[in-house]
């Protein structure tokens, strides 16, 4: 069953809360829901290819979608960025001490949020707005 519009509006709606997130402050879940978002609109991307791909690292999927797809390497950046996201801004024992509330700044969201904004935009890109 192909399942592209499914991936990519889940990837929307992620980037809408992330947007919501950063509005009230919450610059760690806006980091962590911003890699959300990028993670599934490259699934989208695997799905309109044809070619499911799993797992949550970002750089990992974009190396499973080059053989389908050129992807820029400002894209490939952004996945990397956001990629370091996806541990650290929910596990405390991620850090030596203290909890990810106090681990990420307005400046780290204020990135992930363009990243992530990339990511998708590139896919809907290729994709269309299904």
């Amino acid at each position: 069953m192909q399942r592209t519009a499914d991936w990519l509006r889940e990837a929307r709606a992620e980037l809408q809360a992330a947007k919501d997130l950063f509005a009230h402050g919450h610059w760690f879940w806006c980091c962590f829901t911003c890699q959300q978002s990028a993670e599934k609109a490259l699934k989208a991307l695997g799905q309109h290819h044809r070619h499911p791909v799993f797992g949550h690292n970002l750089n990992l999927l974009v190396s499973a979608l080059e053989d389908l797809q050129t992807i820029p390497e400002e894209v490939k950046r952004s996945c990397a960025r956001l990629n370091r996201h996806s541990l650290p801004t929910r596990c405390p024992n991620a850090f030596d001490r203290s909890a990810p509330v106090d681990q990420f700044f307005r400046s780290d969201a204020e990135e992930a949020l363009q990243d992530a904004e990339r990511v998708v935009r590139f896919v809907e890109g290729i994709v269309g707005s299904p």
